[in-house]
This record gives C-alpha cells, structure tokens and sequence, in this order.
C-alpha cells in the first residue's frame, strides 16, 4: 500500500516543498531514504516510541519512506510528523481525503507531544504561492504561520489532536490571521524614547540626519557619554515597518529559530553582537548555514560597540554587505544570499584609556598607542561609514536640567517628511528607497552644487585627504540635510555641515 504526504525543507530563506511517500511491503524492516541527515534517520524511534504512548498500531510489515526530491538534503526533526501520519494514513488509522491540501510539520516527542520548529513563515510563503490550502503546525508557530493571509493554519500540541483533526473529530479551530490595523498600532509603540538623553543636541541632530537618509555612522567618545543610549533609540525615530518589510524580517528570524510572542516581528531589529564573534556569527553561514547578526539586523539597526575591539578580518567583511546590502555565502556544497539591508551604528573610544580630548579627565596613552588603536579600523571600511560623530560627556547642568528634551515622535515626523520626498525621487527608480542607496550615476543627478558648494567641497578634499567614496558619502548627506530642509537644491550650508561629519578621515 502507498500514500502521499507533504511537508517542506527550509535552505537559505527559502523554503522547498517535500513529497513524503510511504510505502508497506512484505517484510520487517524500516527504510527511509531521499537523503535524510541522522536527525530525520532517528525519526524511526521517536514515531515508534510515540505510536506505543498514544495506543497507536505501527505497522510490523517492511516501511519505506521516501523523502522526494532525492537530491535535496533533509536536515532536522520536522519530518516526523508528516512520516507518523503517513504511516497512519497507509493503516487506515485515519483519514487520506486531506493530506493533498496540507502541509505537515513537526518533531514528535516520546509521548506524542509536537515541538516547534524553524522557518514557518518561509514555507507558509511557499505553501500559498504553491496552492497548498493549509498547514498543521506546532501550537508554538501557529502565530507566526498565520501571518500569511489565505492559508488554514491549525497549531496543534500532540499527534492526537492531528488525527481528530484529519479524521472530522474534535474542535480544533483556525488560527486567526493578524490584521493590518492591528500590525500598524504595535509597529508605531516605541519602549526607549530621546526625550530620556539630556543635552547632546548636535548628536542628536546627526542621528536625525543619519535615519532621514538611512545613512551609517560612527560615534566616538569616551566611556560614559551616552554612546550606547543614544544608539537604542535610533529605532525609535526610523519610519515604522511597513508590512513587507516585516514578512521580511521575519522570514529571517524565523530560519534562524527566534521566538516571537506576536508571531511577527513589529519593530525594527536592534542587534548588538559582542566584540568576539565570529566572521561567521556576523555574516552568516556554517556547516548548516544560518543567517548572521548582519542579516538579523536587516531593516533596522546594527551596533557595534568598542569596534576597535572586534578582530579584524571580523570587521573587514563588513565591506561589501555595506556596499550591497546583502551577503552571498559560498561554499562547496551550497550558495545562498542573505539580505543585509541595515543601518550600521558603530562606537569606540578615542584611544585605549578612552579620555583623549577629555575635558576634565588626563589621558595616559602613548601617542604610538593611540594610532595603533585608531588603526585596528580600516580606512577602507571608514570609507563605507557615511558620518562620524565626536560624543562629548554631559555636563553636570544639562543632565539636571528639569526641561523635557524633543520626543521620538517629534523627530521621527520630520524623518518621514524627509523620507516622503526621497520615495517620490526615486519612484522611478530600482532598489533605491533611500538617499545613503543611491547610485554614483543618482548621487550625479541628485546631488549638483552650486560654485560655492563646489569650492568648499574641493577644499575640504584636499585638506582632508579625502577618497571618491568619502566624496560620494559627503555628497549623499547633504542631500538628506537639503531634503530634512525642504530644500530642492544643496546650498553651501547643507554642504558644510555634512563635511563636519567626515572628522575621521586619515587620508586614505
């Protein structure tokens, strides 16, 4: 006897449907084949073991279990579910009418129970775009599946409860779907707000420049000066996720396993990795390879605190994700690119003491030392850096100031302004969403200067030492100071403020 039950594997972030053919022969034996990695071989075990606790009859004849297409690698325990029904749909112990229509997953455990797993809404996106009408998920990823308008999402908690379901018993309802109005109302709530940083008003003003234009920045300053504060709140002010953006984001976080009470990820990412990961902790990739911290930061922020602390060839292959906004990770077995669309948010101290330029407190440091320090960061990776900012500590005046600083809310209205007339200017245009993305052929068209401009601009090239990619960063900023203006054109003023940001240029 033969039956048919689908499932699906995740690779990368996509996912690919799974044809789970269970055969019983003539014989004792147990065979599963199609290239399963061991965790699917030990499926074997956890059915029988299942089947026994449940009073469930497991066949004592010769099983084959054929996970199709062959050449696609089956990793993990998500296949026991649709392999126990399957065996149970070829015993007539329930129900075949609906295992066309669904999509199965699931690790059983002993007793029967079903475990939540990876990569839910990946293949609830390919269930639909497949014609697939539902999915029977653990209980524990029913949220996240029922994202996907237009599929039956049943979260179930044991196999008992799947074979009521297939059988037409029991009363097990749909997961409701989440409606847009309802994702709008948790995306614009904001925990952290820079109503709470005292003084630090040209800080601010630069992280107002930076998520106007979602251009990258650096912030240097000694220990104490409201770096990490201020870098927690740039979510804050960025526009509120639009509903793509967020099945994007999710679809991502959803592979790499991340639990969400809502199911969707309403927020922009905010992810703060420590100065000893890894290259591949940061960009992605392994034996089984998962997304890194750069594709978890995607649609939102990155921040890398003490970046002089983080190794070098760590920090090295930040290059090109910054340049293309994702990564493709290659190896000998397999190719997958990982969007890496994020907002990079950087901090380090002047020097190893962290007091150079205090205004109060001596610094100790060598001069030797210092440009040892300051050198661990490339200036090619500088380069990618679109502002450099000097945090200076508070003063004792400000931070007892009684007055309420400006709202998140106040200046993100001024961001969406800014980003409204950027999303007109670029319509037209493919892949370009914000200033910090333009093209050199845009950064021509968009970012003329009129004679002053020109001259102050040369000026600061040669004083500076500046690059072709330092000039296009210059460039691009003062087209989001023009637009946070109003402005159609970049005056002189837009162009020497968006100098001021480049303070650590070397020369390169």
């Amino acid at each position: 006897m033969f039956i048919k039950t689908y499932s699906s594997a995740v690779f990368g972030i996509s996912a690919t449907t799974i044809q789970v053919e269970v055969n019983i022969d003539i014989g004792i034996n147990f065979h599963l084949v199609g290239l399963p990695d061991v965790a699917v071989r030990e499926s074997h075990q956890r059915i029988k073991a299942a089947f026994r606790n449940n009073k469930l009859h497991f066949p004592g004849k010769e099983v084959t279990i054929n996970l199709s297409p062959a050449d696609i690698r089956k990793e993990g325990s998500v296949f026991d579910l649709p392999i126990a029904i399957g065996i149970l749909a070829v015993t007539k112990q329930v129900k075949d009418t609906r295992l066309a229509e669904l999509l199965l997953l699931g690790e059983l455990s002993l007793d029967g129970s079903i475990q939540r797993t990876k990569g839910i809404l990946a293949i609830a996106l390919q269930a639909k775009a497949e014609g697939f009408k539902g999915l029977i998920v653990p209980i524990e990823n029913a949220a996240e599946a029922a994202i996907v308008d237009g599929l039956d999402i049943f979260g179930v908690q044991n196999i008992q409860e799947v074979i009521d379901l297939l059988n037409g018993k029991g009363s097990l309802q749909k997961t409701p779907t989440i409606k847009p109005e309802e994702f709008e109302q948790l995306a614009t709530q904001t925990a952290l707000d820079f109503a709470e940083v005292k003084g630090q008003l040209h800080v601010k003003r630069a992280f107002e420049i930076a998520a106007a234009g979602a251009h990258n920045l650096i912030l240097v300053g000694p220990p104490g000066a409201g770096k990490s504060m201020l870098a927690k709140r740039l979510p804050s002010i960025l526009p509120p996720m639009s509903l793509n953006e967020a099945l994007e984001t999710t679809k991502i976080h959803s592979v790499a396993g991340k639990k969400r009470s809502t199911g969707i990820v309403t927020h922009r990412p905010f992810r703060k990795p420590h100065h000893t990961i890894s290259d591949i902790g940061l960009i992605g990739g392994g034996s089984y390879p998962q997304p890194g911290e750069i594709s978890l930061a995607h649609n939102g922020v990155l921040f890398l605190d003490e970046l002089p602390e983080y190794k070098r060839h760590v920090l090295e292959v930040l290059r090109q994700p910054l340049e293309d906004r994702s990564v493709n990770i290659s190896r000998a077995r397999f190719s997958i690119d990982y969007p890496a669309n994020f907002m990079l948010v950087a901090a380090m101290n002047p020097c190893p003491c962290g007091f150079l330029n205090h205004p109060e407190k001596a610094c100790g440091c060598h001069p030797n030392a210092v440009q040892r320090y300051l050198q661990r960061v490339s200036g090619p990776l500088l380069d990618r850096i679109d502002m450099h900012i000097e945090v200076s500590p508070v003063k004792y005046t400000e931070l007892n100031e009684r007055s309420t600083a400006e709202c998140s809310q106040e200046i993100r209205l001024r961001i969406l302004a800014a980003r409204k007339i950027q999303q007109e200017r670029y319509a037209a245009q493919s892949g370009t969403h914000a200033n910090a993305q333009m093209s050199r052929r845009e950064v021509e068209q968009y970012c003329k200067l009129c004679t002053d401009g020109q001259n102050i601009l040369q000026i600061a090239m040669k004083k500076l030492g500046l690059s072709a990619r330092a000039y296009e960063r210059i460039l691009k900023v003062a087209r989001t100071i023009a637009d946070l203006d109003g402005a159609t054109q970049i005056a002189t003023a837009h162009i020497s403020e968006a100098i001021q940001y480049r303070n650590l240029d070397r020369g390169h």
